[in-house]
């Protein structure tokens, strides 16, 4: 199940998105020269998914219609709908732990822990995003191995 192709597929999956998730947690970062460091957390917890799963469904989608098109077809609303269905199996659960409790905690107590805020921030995202993507990647690849 892990191996070097299979890195490369995840990686080509992820990269973009979490390029833009990445840029957005660092800039919501500033905030906390306004905001305590939980409310902070959580804005940056807010902008890293609103950045990821854009980014996410906006190239789903496109590669769905992309598909579509090479074979002469309309992308109709049901295969719109099993995108849908798909992409929240993959990422349901692991980003309701992810964004209510795992997250914020690292963003949280990651800077505290190293004593340097920017360090802190990015231990945090890589520890968040470690458990995030092991949870996600399983159900990628059950998602993929029952449309098989």
């Amino acid at each position: 199940m892990f191996n070097k192709s299979n890195f490369k597929e995840w990686f080509d999956r992820y990269k973009y998105a979490e390029l833009s998730a990445t840029s957005a947690a660092l800039a919501s970062s500033q905030f906390s020269r306004i905001f305590d460091g939980l409310t902070t957390a959580y804005l940056i917890t807010f902008s890293e998914y609103f950045a990821f799963y854009g980014v996410i469904l906006f190239m789903a989608y496109q590669n769905l219609v992309k598909t579509n098109q090479s074979i002469n077809k309309k992308t109709p609303l049901k295969e719109v709908v099993l995108l849908i269905r798909n992409l929240l199996l993959e990422f349901g659960y692991p980003a309701i732990l992810d964004f209510f409790f795992i997250r914020p905690f690292c963003m949280y107590w990651m800077p505290i822990l190293t004593g340097n805020y920017f360090t802190g921030i990015v231990f945090g995202k890589i520890t968040a995003d470690s458990i995030f993507y092991g949870l996600a990647i399983v159900n990628y690849e059950w998602i993929k191995k029952k449309q098989q």
